[in-house]
């Protein structure tokens, strides 16, 4: 978690930029607002497990967003060091192996966003609507179905 700051400072840099779609914005800053909190799947008390579901979320959302965008947009924002698009495809390689299956599910879960317009996104916020909902099964994150 050496990178949180960097990984903050991306996030903002990223929620400014009008390449990156609003749902894939809202789901980068959860991931990084999840692994600043105190609370989650693995307490952040218990060395170097506590912080691989931490990086294994925040990998995940990232690709997603670079699948979403252009890995380009993403190195254009990074300001730490090294390749961000490597580290975190890294992590999402790593990281299952360390964590427990039923967390692994759970992070893992394919989630997409309903709706996917920025229009859409805030008449839900309004109506008090679900943004995001789990598919059943595993596998990694995919596109949005839009309805």
């Amino acid at each position: 978690m050496m990178f949180l700051p960097n990984l903050v400072a991306l996030c903002g840099r990223l929620m400014t930029d009008r390449r990156v779609p609003a749902a894939d914005k809202a789901l980068f800053a959860g991931a990084i607002l999840y692994a600043a909190m105190p609370f989650d799947f693995i307490p952040d008390m218990i060395p170097f497990v506590g912080q691989v579901d931490d990086a294994y979320l925040i990998s995940l959302a990232l690709l997603r967003l670079i699948r979403h965008t252009n890995a380009d947009v993403v190195r254009e924002n990074w300001r730490g060091g090294g390749d961000v698009v490597e580290l975190a495809e890294a992590i999402v390689g790593l990281a299952p192996k360390f964590l427990p299956k039923r967390i692994l599910r759970v992070l893992s879960a394919r989630v997409e966003t309903v709706p996917e317009d920025l229009d859409g996104l805030i008449r839900a916020v309004r109506k008090s609507e679900p943004l995001l909902v789990a598919s059943p099964g595993e596998g990694e994150l995919k596109p949005a179905a839009t309805s």
